[in-house]
């Protein structure tokens, strides 16, 4: 019988299809520069947006606005984004993670969102909390498909 070490060391056969270890090696391997676009895009959004509740703190129990404007702005600069990107612009394959899934991803903060409706409920602001919900969907919502619409709107008209 042979053992794991056995096999391990055993020549390799180019007709053989690679072996799972290998593969997800490559994978890995492969895969580790969008890894680290996406956590450094991540961290910079993530900066942006407590800088934002730096700016514009939320009294406790008072409504969320900065983390309704910040999830309205991100979604908007989502849709002229993915427009830009799709659309008109041939970018560099690390872009699309880096900039959409790490720094408006990180921006874009509906962990918040859950957290300040939490507060709002455990403040005794239950209306408050499920106005909140429901705004912020629908205006993160509404901010991304008039940012994509108003893009294709003007690189149409460019395009003239």
């Amino acid at each position: 019988m042979t053992t794991f070490r056995d096999r391990t060391t055993e020549p390799t056969d180019p007709d053989v299809a690679p072996s799972a270890f290998a593969r997800r090696r490559e994978i890995r391997r492969g895969q580790a520069p969008i890894i680290a676009v996406v956590a450094v895009g991540g961290a910079i959004g993530a900066a942006a947006r407590y800088g934002a509740s730096l700016l514009w703190p939320t009294a406790p129990g008072a409504f969320p606005w900065t983390t309704l404007a910040v999830n309205a702005v991100g979604c908007a600069v989502i849709g002229l984004f993915m427009v830009i990107i799709s659309d008109v612009w041939a970018a560099h394959r690390l872009v699309r993670p880096f900039f959409g899934t790490g720094v408006l991803g990180g921006f874009t903060t509906f962990s918040t969102y859950a957290v300040d409706t939490r507060h709002l409920v455990d403040a005794g602001h239950a209306r408050t909390a499920l106005v909140h919900l429901a705004v912020t969907v629908l205006a993160a919502l509404a901010a991304v498909w008039a940012a994509a619409a108003a893009t294709r709107r003007v690189i149409s008209w460019r395009q003239r």
